[in-house]
């Protein structure tokens, strides 16, 4: 099974109820995904160093992605020149979801630069 197929795989556990027209979709996350969260690695770091915490992060990622786009939670606004994005319809269960990935894979993420609260 490869590591895409992990990834779906545990995405249908946590979904529960998916109907067969979504399931196409949710492949497309679960590979994106990967793709985005292999990048974040840090340098030395495997998948495979991580497997677990990967899979799962994989798939929460992957479920935020399609909460979002049945929410459409689409962007209105979006400038290049000093950068800003206003988005209407934010979906706190994928904000939610999105947040335990990247905390669960804090440990194995190249260092990024995070206001902390004071």
């Amino acid at each position: 099974m490869t590591l895409t197929e992990q990834i779906y795989a545990q995405a249908l556990v946590l979904i529960r109820d998916l109907e067969d027209a979504d399931r196409p979709m949710l492949e497309l996350m679960c590979r994106s995904a990967e793709v985005s969260l292999r990048e974040k690695l840090r340098d030395g770091i495997t998948p495979e160093d991580c497997k677990a915490d990967f899979i799962a992060a994989a798939s929460l990622y992957a479920l935020s992605a399609m909460s979002e786009v049945e929410t459409g939670a689409l962007p209105e606004q979006i400038t290049a020149g000093d950068l800003t994005l206003r988005r209407s319809g934010s979906d706190a269960a994928a904000c939610c979801l999105r947040y335990q990935a990247e905390l669960m894979m804090l440990p194995y993420m190249k260092d990024r630069f995070a206001f902390m609260g004071v």
